[in-house]
């Protein structure tokens, strides 16, 4: 049985990126000799559903479960901006920008976890919280290196970096490579367009 690794996700506009990669900069400069490992800015984007392993058979079930709970929610607008760290601010293991966004979104979410779910796909154990990670501590991280990334969450502050439109949601596949993650975009539901 083939098997491809996935998950269902949002793109960001290329102007959060740009900012977004001010922020990584910034970071990677305060956090010098601390093992994090930074999320390429052209890879950063917004997880609907993390599927993890997929069989092929699955992708038309997949496909048209994206299709019906996308195509049934208007195009709307996500805001991002402020730094955080999961699972707190004071034991960093993740890195990352938040995302707020109207109830499209969580609407969006909850439907596409409890219809995966019926093909066999874990449900979420934590309650969505939309956001962007744009770095990992490393597990081999030290007592010290934590205290400094804790250090830094605290005296670095992220004010709002833009706004952008919600015009689609991809199922994608994840090739792990020995130079990180290659994604590839296996299909793509459109939300309704507006007047935007």
């Amino acid at each position: 049985m083939s098997v491809i690794r996935a998950f269902i996700a949002i793109d960001i506009s290329t102007e959060i990126q740009s900012k977004l990669d001010d922020v990584s900069i910034e970071l990677q400069r305060r956090l010098q000799n601390i093992p994090v490992r930074w999320v390429p800015v052209e890879k950063i984007h917004l997880t609907l559903k993390f599927l993890g392993d997929v069989s092929i058979s699955n992708l038309e079930m997949l496909e048209a479960i994206i299709h019906t709970e996308v195509s049934s929610h208007s195009v709307f607008e996500i805001s991002v901006g402020e730094l955080g760290a999961y699972p707190t601010n004071r034991r960093p293991r993740v890195l990352w920008v938040a995302v707020q966004a109207p109830p499209e979104l969580n609407s969006i979410q909850h439907a596409i976890d409890i219809e995966t779910a019926r093909l066999g796909y874990a449900r979420e154990k934590r309650s969505f919280s939309p956001h962007l990670t744009i770095g990992r501590v490393s597990r081999g991280a030290n007592s010290t290196e934590i205290r400094k990334v804790s250090e830094v969450l605290a005296s670095y502050t992220v004010g709002f970096l833009g706004a952008s439109w919600v015009r689609s949601v991809h199922l994608v596949k994840s090739d792990l490579k020995p130079g990180g993650a290659v994604y590839t975009k296996l299909f793509t539901a459109n939300l309704v367009s507006g007047s935007s």
